[in-house]
């Protein structure tokens, strides 16, 4: 290959007088049946026999059976034999270059691309609308931009093929501005253009503008649905996200498919719809969706997130052929719920049914030990990643490692680890270790991380939230004041307590002290009825978890309207004696509303269940699933 020149390049379009030689020159009949004998191999060793039979023939330097085999080579999957014929012909053309750029990039092979992109404008071979969106296909963002210029002087911008691959360009480094300037230029614009540019919006966080673009679209494709549901989805938007599938099922001109299912699954795990859930599983059973490793994943993600083990299980047991990424589901499931053996027990089978795991896996494995407070067991496990596996650890790893010391009170531990630590911690790291410190009421190692954190300009929001916790759990009142002064005057906001609860297919939730809910009447007097039977079998409520500095009473009164009881009492007056009450709350649950759930458990016979913050809390017989460690 001759020189790179350099990235800034500089392209002179032909003189007008000029003419062109003919892109694809003349040949024999002949040439046409071997054409079409390339075209028809299915495999790279029929291919190489016709490739031997050319050689011997001396057609291997046929211009047209030349390309006809690098293209052939290219769909098989080699692509060195591609390259090398490439590199055989002397004077390629521009479809010659657009095929083995489009080659390269197809492959994620954009570096090579792009050279092979540079070597063609060198040679004085002017670019085609073709050539210019596969070299834009996965282009690093600087050299995408200086091909962009080439694309305006060229006049190919209002190419409907190139001004997709420009949005796309712009959208996947997340500069939406340059990306719905171009979408704006572009005189046609094709249901790919139009899903291109909103794919741009959903997951740069602008939902709101891709829903308007969505809205807008006179013809809309299983793709633009997808995108759509999973922008929601990832976005925490879950509502709109399962609103809008069942807009999906109503039209007539399009039906969902596996990447569909995933992404309701992943809205309906995060509202904790069990209902939805089981919903949407009959609906691939009934139509035929084929439930594959994604599928089954997913719903394995699901049914553990709505607080089903039992189902994510079946899921898991009625898969026949599963890989790592099904073995982790389970064994992530499992650690959620807190129920650490089993998700060790499920590792050793994977490791004796040589399934190599992955970081994911010991993610999933080193919650549960850090959920149950295995010290020792975390750190073999923390260990075996490198030492068994090759895995380096990630943050996400040592965000477990600090979890499980922090949780286990081995807080100075889980401070040195974080400061010797050979990648950057995140603010969740540092949340981590301060809520270890807020559990164990360590001031002092407190605000010796929150002076570490100021200054090296690491200190985030929800640490000044932490530290106020941290304060107030002490009864430092005077700390507190401090840290609210801070976080008003940096307009920080503590966030709400939110709690929710499905029955029937529809979610109530609440907040403290809730009043707006249609049946807070009956709720508050089933309050009344719980804190009496609560008082009868000697509960006293935990009034140090309550962080503001009002006297006992006002305490207790807080407690009893805390969001989670709220749900607890609407979930015990509209559903069946007996049934299974289950609650998704967005913080915590505090230390009494924990007694609480346990206590009501054996009161009523009911089983509770509880998605919290950091894990699912199974309340029956007055016990839970956490042995009071979490």
């Amino acid at each position: 290959m001759r020189s790179m020149p350099s990235a800034s390049l500089v392209i002179t379009p032909p003189k007008p007088s000029h003419t062109p030689a003919p892109e694809h020159p003349t040949y024999p009949p002949s040439s046409y049946n071997l054409s079409f004998v390339i075209h028809k191999a299915k495999n790279i060793t029929h291919l190489n026999q016709i490739h031997s039979y050319l050689i011997r023939r001396g057609l291997e330097t046929d211009p047209v059976l030349n390309f006809k085999l690098q293209k052939a080579y290219t769909s098989l999957g080699n692509l060195d034999y591609a390259t090398t014929l490439f590199k055989q012909y002397p004077n390629p053309n521009v479809y010659y270059y657009t095929t083995i750029i489009h080659s390269h990039a197809l492959r994620k092979l954009h570096n090579q691309a792009f050279l092979f992109y540079v070597q063609m404008v060198s040679e004085g071979v002017i670019p085609n609308a073709y050539a210019f969106s596969a070299v834009l296909k996965g282009c690093p963002i600087y050299y995408g931009k200086c091909i962009h210029g080439q694309v305006v002087k060229l006049g190919f911008e209002s190419d409907m093929y190139v001004g997709t691959a420009l949005v796309d360009l712009y959208s996947k480094d997340g500069d939406v501005y340059c990306a719905r300037k171009v979408f704006d230029r572009m005189p046609e614009r094709s249901l790919l253009s139009m899903t291109t540019m909103m794919t741009g919006y959903a997951k740069n966080g602008d939902v709101d503008e891709a829903r308007l673009l969505f809205d807008r679209m006179g013809e809309r494709d299983v793709v633009c649905w997808n995108v759509m549901i999973d922008g929601y989805a990832q976005h925490g938007r879950s509502k709109e996200a399962l609103g809008l599938l069942r807009e999906m099922l109503l039209a007539n001109n399009v039906r969902p498919n596996e990447v569909t299912v995933v992404a309701a699954l992943s809205a309906v795990g995060q509202a904790g719809e069990l209902e939805s859930g089981h919903w949407i599983h009959a609906y691939v059973k009934s139509n035929g969706l084929e439930v594959n490793v994604l599928v089954g994943s997913a719903l394995i993600d699901m049914y553990s997130k709505c607080g089903s083990l039992e189902d994510a299980r079946l899921v898991f047991d009625g898969m026949i052929d599963k890989d790592v990424v099904l073995w982790n589901s389970m064994i992530v499931g499992y650690a959620l719920h807190g129920f650490s053996r089993e998700a060790l027990k499920l590792f050793d089978e994977m490791i004796i049914k040589r399934i190599r795991p992955t970081d994911i896996t010991f993610i999933g494995v080193l919650n549960a030990c850090a959920h149950a407070g295995l010290v020792s067991d975390g750190w073999r496990y923390f260990d075996l990643m490198a030492s068994e596996y090759s895995i380096k650890p990630k943050v996400e790893h040592y965000g477990c490692m600090v979890n499980l010391l922090g949780r286990a009170g081995h807080l100075e531990e889980a401070y040195q680890l974080i400061k010797t630590m050979k990648i950057d911690p995140d603010p969740v790291l540092w949340g981590t270790l301060l809520d270890a410190c807020r559990i164990h009421k360590n001031v002092s190692l407190a605000e010796e991380i929150v002076k570490f954190l100021l200054e090296h300009n690491r200190m985030c929001p929800g640490n000044f939230v932490l530290l106020s916790n941290i304060y107030a759990a002490a009864g430092s009142w005077e700390g507190v004041e401090r840290v609210r002064v801070t976080m008003k005057k940096n307009g920080i906001l503590k966030e709400p307590g939110c709690s929710s609860i499905e029955v029937n297919n529809e979610v109530h939730e609440f907040l403290a002290g809730d009043l707006k809910h249609p049946m807070s009447k009956e709720i508050y007097e089933m309050l009344e009825e719980i804190n009496k039977l609560l008082k009868a079998r000697g509960y006293i409520p935990h009034t140090d978890v309550v962080l503001h500095d009002i006297d006992a009473i006002d305490k207790a009164r807080s407690l009893e309207v805390h969001s989670e009881r709220l749900a607890l009492a609407f979930g015990l007056i509209s559903t069946q004696p007996g049934s299974t009450v289950k609650i998704v709350k967005n913080l915590r649950v505090c230390p009494d509303c924990h007694t609480v759930m346990k206590l009501v458990s054996k009161i009523t016979g009911r089983k509770i269940v509880m998605r919290d913050r950091n894990r699912f809390h199974h309340f029956a017989n007055a016990l839970c699933s956490c042995g009071d460690y979490w």
